[in-house]
């Protein structure tokens, strides 16, 4: 079985049921990633029903007062991620409220990086681009490079991006269990590698083996003296 099908077929076992998974609304989607960027999700789920109840729409959002944006935020930390979702909302009412489909169009938005416009474009709108967060970027490294490797680097994204399938639907659920991997199995410290439903697939793990290996095999003896 590929790479590919494991994963999904652990993601359709394992996902966790996190309400932004259950939406294809651009903005409730733009909230979380906001919300998640440098946040665990335990800590988004407090705060997401309610800052989605009080600004339900990209309108609300924008016609909003600094203060009441900041109230719903406080406790949550990395301020300057309200102060950009709200100048972002303020930005998109040139549009009449519409949340851009297209990536490089979404980067022009304050505090759109490539990632989050990734993310939007994909879970949103059903994209087939890579998202490749800090997880993604942790199970990729392990798995097709042998060792760690960062989001931004470029070979990162040049894999995800040869990896995520071209049908939306699939790109969604692909890139979701690439994240969710990473959250829950391939984590940073301590890595649950017997668990992993792509352990056959992961170069860390036999690069690992070959080391242990190496270090528990007999020395190699000389020829006998005469």
């Amino acid at each position: 079985m590929s790479f590919t099908r494991k994963l999904l077929a652990w993601y359709k076992r394992n996902k966790r049921d996190l309400p932004w998974r259950s939406t294809r609304n651009p903005y409730a989607i733009l909230v979380s990633e906001f919300m998640l960027q440098q946040t665990q999700v335990s800590r988004v789920l407090e705060y997401y029903p309610r800052f989605m109840k009080r600004f339900p729409t990209v309108e609300r959002l924008a016609n909003a007062r600094p203060k009441a944006v900041m109230e719903e935020w406080e406790g949550l930390g990395y301020y300057a991620r309200a102060r950009n979702l709200h100048a972002l909302a303020k930005q998109l009412s040139a549009t009449g409220y519409r949340v851009p489909a297209d990536p490089e169009e979404l980067r022009t938005l304050p505090g759109v990086g490539r990632y989050t416009a990734g993310a939007v474009a994909c879970f949103a709108y059903e994209k087939p681009v890579p998202t490749v967060d800090v997880n993604v970027a942790r199970v990729l490294g392990r798995v097709f490079l042998g060792r760690e490797t960062r989001n931004g680097k470029r070979e990162t994204w040049e894999l995800a991006e040869r990896l995520v399938p071209k049908h939306g639907e699939r790109a969604w659920r692909f890139n979701q269990a690439l994240m969710e991997l990473g959250a829950l199995v391939c984590t940073a410290r301590k890595p649950k590698c017997p668990e992993c439903p792509v352990r056959a697939h992961c170069l860390a793990v036999r690069l690992s083996r070959e080391k242990q290996y190496l270090r528990s095999a007999p020395p190699k003896r000389g020829p006998r003296p005469a």
